[in-house]
This record gives C-alpha cells, sequence and structure tokens, in this order.
C-alpha cells in the first residue's frame, strides 16, 4: 500500500489524478468529435456497412491492446516511468485523427483509426499504471471512476460540439473532423506540462515483470480470461448509432444521443468508483454486466428512435457502473512494480477478443439482421456474468 499523501488524509484524490483526468476530457474531445461520425461518413460517402464498421473499429481496436501489455511492461522495466509513453501516445494519436477528413475510402479510414489506436496503445498501461501507483487501496475505485468520468465528460463536449458545428456551421462532416486537432493539443500541452510523475521507490534489482501468462496468479487468470469472453460478445458501440442511422435519425440527433449515453456515463462513474471501494468489485461488474444484457436483448427489438433513446442510454448505465471497477480489480490482484504489466495483459485480452467480435456481431447484422446480433451479444454477456459469479471470489479492496 502507498503512504497516504495529504490529499488521501483529506479525502482527495491526488493532483495526479485530476491532471489526468482533464487530459482524458481533452483527448475524448478531440475523439469524440470523431468516432460518431465515422458509422455516418461510411454509409454516406464511402459507402461502407455494418461489416466495414465491424472491421475497423475491431482491427483498430485490437492493435491498440496488443500493444498495450509490450508498453506497459517497458514502463515498469524502465524505473515505472510511465510519462513518457503517455506523451508519445497522445501525441500521436491526436496527429493522425483529424486526417480522417482526407480519407477516400473505408480502407483509408482502416489505416487512420489503426494508427490513431497505436498511440492509444502506447499510452494507456502506462496511464492506469501512473494512476494505479498514485493512489491507496482504499481510494482505486474512486480514482478510476473520476477518471473514466471525465473521459465521459470530453466525449460529451466533443459531441456536442460537433453537432453544433453540423447544425449551425456546415454539414460537411470532413470539416468537423479536421476541426477535432484543437482540443487534442491541449491534451498533449496538459500531459507534457502539468503531470508531474513521482518518483518510484528503490527497490532491490528484480526480475522484470513476466510476460508469460502461466505467471500470473490463477485468481487473475480466471478473472482476465471472463473479461475476455464478455469482450467477444461486445457489441462496438458505434452499432448503436448506426441502428439509428438505420431507423432515420439524422446526423445532429445521433450526436446528441451518442452525448447523452455519456452523460450517464458521467453521472455513474466516480459514485460506483466509491461504491466499489466500500462493497467490492464483483458486485459493480455484476451488475453492470446484467444491465448490458437487459439493453442488448431491448436493442434487438427497438424500431423507433425513442427506445434506441431510452435502451442506448441504459447501454450508458453499464459504462459507468463497470468501468472503474473492472481496472480496479486489475489493481488490487497486481503487486505494485507490475502494474504496467497487470493493465498491458487487461487491454490486451480485451483486444484479442475485439476483432471477432466486431466482425461476428456485423457479420451475424449483415447476414441475419440487427436482432440476432444483438441478442447474441446478450446471450453471451449472460453467460460471462455467470462465468464471473463462479469463477472469481468477491473480495473487499
Amino acid at each position: 500500500m502507498n503512504s497516504a499523501t495529504p490529499e488521501h488524509r483529506n479525502g482527495k484524490l491526488p493532483r495526479t489524478v485530476v491532471i489526468v483526468g482533464l487530459v482524458s476530457l481533452f483527448n475524448d474531445f478531440a475523439s469524440e468529435m470523431v468516432v460518431p461520425l465515422i458509422p455516418l461518413l461510411l454509409a454516406t460517402v464511402l459507402a461502407g456497412g455494418p461489416v466495414a464498421l465491424g472491421l475497423i473499429e475491431g482491427t483498430a481496436d485490437a492493435v491498440s491492446n496488443l500493444l498495450k501489455l509490450w508498453v506497459g511492461r517497458r514502463s515498469d522495466i524502465h524505473g515505472q516511468r510511465r510519462k513518457p509513453y503517455m506523451i508519445a501516445g497522445y501525441l500521436l494519436s491526436n496527429i493522425v485523427r483529424p486526417l480522417i477528413a482526407l480519407s477516400g475510402g473505408w480502407l483509408t479510414v482502416l489505416a487512420i483509426r489503426v494508427t490513431d489506436r497505436v498511440g492509444k496503445g502506447v499510452r494507456t498501461a502506462p496511464r492506469d499504471a501512473l494512476i494505479a501507483d498514485a493512489v491507496d487501496d482504499g481510494m482505486a475505485g474512486r480514482a478510476f471512476g473520476f477518471h473514466r468520468g471525465m473521459d465521459h465528460a470530453g466525449a460529451v463536449l466533443g459531441s456536442l460540439a460537433a453537432a453544433a458545428v453540423v447544425y449551425w456551421g456546415t454539414q460537411r462532416l470532413e470539416i468537423v473532423i479536421a476541426l477535432s486537432a484543437i482540443p487534442g493539443l491541449l491534451a498533449v500541452s496538459l500531459i507534457a506540462f502539468g503531470v508531474k510523475e513521482p518518483r518510484a521507490p528503490r527497490r532491490a534489482v528484480a526480475e522484470p515483470a513476466p510476460l508469460r501468462w502461466s505467471r500470473l496468479s490463477p485468481v487473475s487468470r480466471r478473472y482476465l480470461s471472463v473479461l475476455a469472453f464478455f469482450t467477444l460478445g461486445k457489441i462496438p458501440e458505434t452499432f448503436v448509432l448506426l441502428r439509428g442511422y438505420a431507423l432515420g435519425m439524422t446526423a445532429v440527433e445521433l450526436l446528441l444521443l451518442w452525448a447523452a449515453m455519456h452523460v450517464v456515463k458521467v453521472a455513474l462513474s466516480e459514485q460506483a468508483g466509491r461504491r466499489t471501494d466500500r462493497v467490492g468489485r464483483r458486485p459493480l461488474i455484476l451488475a453492470g454486466w446484467m444491465v448490458y444484457a437487459l439493453a442488448l436483448s431491448a436493442l434487438a427489438f427497438v424500431d423507433r428512435p425513442s427506445m434506441l433513446w431510452v435502451w442506448g442510454l441504459a447501454l450508458g448505465i453499464y459504462y459507468g457502473l463497470t468501468e472503474g471497477a473492472e481496472r480496479a480489480l486489475v489493481r488490487d490482484l497486481a503487486a505494485p512494480a507490475e502494474r504496467g504489466t497487470a493493465f498491458g495483459w487487461y487491454h490486451m485480452l480485451v483486444g484479442i477478443a475485439a476483432i471477432p467480435a466486431g466482425l461476428m456481431l456485423g457479420s451475424l447484422w449483415s447476414l441475419f439482421g440487427v436482432k440476432i446480433a444483438f441478442l447474441s451479444s446478450s446471450v453471451m454477456a449472460l453467460l460471462a456474468a455467470a462465468g464471473l459469479w463462479r469463477c472469481v471470489p468477491h473480495t473487499r479492496p
């Protein structure tokens, strides 16, 4: 356990956690001016559909997450240095993401999205490890919940900014995408000049954090395996927007729905994090997965925009309940000197499941219809919840 800082004694989050949260806010401001427009760009300009969207999002996430294990381990080996990887990752993403505005086909979008997510792969495990290093055991859920809340707050701002530009400024989606460079540069500047990395305590030279799966503890392997299975059946969030487009919603309406989903996540994230610090991680994760299964079952039968709003917002509840708890449990199961590696395993396994998930559910949608795709996702979520209940013991932090 880390020694208590003045912020901890006063019940305040450490400055490092707050600044990293602001970085994520600005970065997601930039990202979410772009991501919700990709399904519309594919459908209206680039002649893509559910399979192309599933391939783009699945491949992008998988490449990102495959990098996270290696980068997380490097940040452990190099004296728990996290900040250089964060700067490199945020800079790369915010240089290439606006280039989607110049795309002439969906394969170009794929290449740019993959490069964007390489940046995410470089920064994410070190960032999560930095947050884990900065807090005591009794505050981990709150810290990760706060960070996820700030991340989603940026998504709200980005979605609303994109909607405002489309409504009052221009219908040209590529101009909106290009403007995302502005908050992206603010994120890079803040991480470069605002975060002071704490010095790692001196330790005797030891074997570097292992990469072999067999070296993880049995409970860690069970937990990560269940998470990977859940992800295998999880739809990309952008499928909700593609469904809205099929129901006749306009670009502005879809951007407002996207923003509203993130408002729900913001409202729940930190409070759910506080709750998981008191009652443990498993109850919040199970509750969120059950909400997800219910929402996907309902979304399978949605036939008008008003119901898509209702169940799209319910999907936001799932994210708000689980994201902080999932990461806090990774921290709980890892030794301090191996947190970068642990978060690398977490993100990598989730990423390995992303490609088949996107392709499978996109293919089911194209071949058999949206009902089969969404109901399949719901069933797999229920199976994963049963696996978590059986294989991962309930513990308090």
